[in-house]
């Protein structure tokens, strides 16, 4: 049965590995800094997947039935799934091997025997540059949805997204309810996939979206700020404003005038 776990701040990581006594070793190991969940083969690996926002897969290659190659290949073309990174273990020292493994979208390749501290730098230096991504993208006016995509699946997802978005970017009361609905999608699902790309929650990557939308129009110099604030969906300027400084680090009139300059 696959495993659940209780909501946690520390990042989730699903350990993949036919040999309980590598799971165990490798959980043990990850377990001070991480949640670790454990699968004993690809299949149950994606029955946890399913029920758990995890946030980075270790996955042995060679396995029964379902290989880490599939596994990982699964991982990445699945539109809820798509953005999770995978570091995949094995004992195979070939360069073939290795092109195989990057060939079905894994992150990074780790050779049996390998040092704990080097899946440790590994698992942090992912983590660290998606965490960073996602900053620059929500701090940045004019940094488009699509900087936080890190597969063919993903961009896909946020195009998608960011079009629906876009369409509905007038209405004030859209909300997430609505999003689920233009895009198919379970409400909990696409929680869980705006929430693990862009460390938001739907609502508040529509209203993301709403302000960037904002700055666009202001840097173009064509419309009033209220003219603007009506476009992106705020019933209230004095709103507008609040959440544009608070986004930005500047109201709307001093990075108008900015551009204006």
């Amino acid at each position: 049965m696959a495993q659940e776990l209780p909501r946690t701040e520390k990042p989730v990581i699903l350990v993949v590995d036919d040999h309980p006594e590598i799971l165990d070793f490798i959980a043990d190991d990850l377990a001070e800094d991480y949640e670790v969940l454990t699968a004993e083969n690809g299949q149950l690996a994606l029955e946890t997947l399913a029920g758990n926002a995890v946030q980075l897969v270790v996955s042995d290659i060679m396995m029964p039935e379902l290989d880490g190659y599939e596994l990982c290949r699964l991982i990445k073309s699945d539109v809820a799934h798509s953005h999770i990174p995978v570091i995949l273990l094995t004992a195979k020292n070939t360069l073939q091997s290795k092109i195989q493994g990057l060939e079905q979208g894994a992150d990074a390749y780790i050779e049996k025997p390998f040092s704990p501290d080097h899946l440790h730098a590994q698992i942090n230096s992912l983590l660290s540059n998606r965490n960073k991504v996602r900053e620059y993208f929500a701090s940045s006016p004019l940094v488009h949805i699509k900087s936080m995509a890190h597969t063919k699946a993903d961009e896909r997802f946020l195009e998608r997204l960011n079009a629906v978005i876009h369409d509905h970017m007038a209405e004030v009361n859209f909300d997430v309810e609505h999003l689920a609905e233009q895009l198919n999608m379970s409400r909990p699902t696409l929680y869980r996939k705006i929430k693990a790309i862009s460390d938001l929650t739907p609502n508040d990557l529509i209203n993301v979206a709403r302000l960037k939308k904002a700055a666009e129009l202001l840097r173009e110099g064509q419309l009033k700020i209220y003219e603007i604030s009506d476009q992106v969906g705020y019933s209230s300027q004095t709103h507008f404003g609040r959440n544009f400084q608070k986004q930005f680090g500047m109201p709307p009139s001093e990075y108008l005038a900015q551009h204006r300059q």
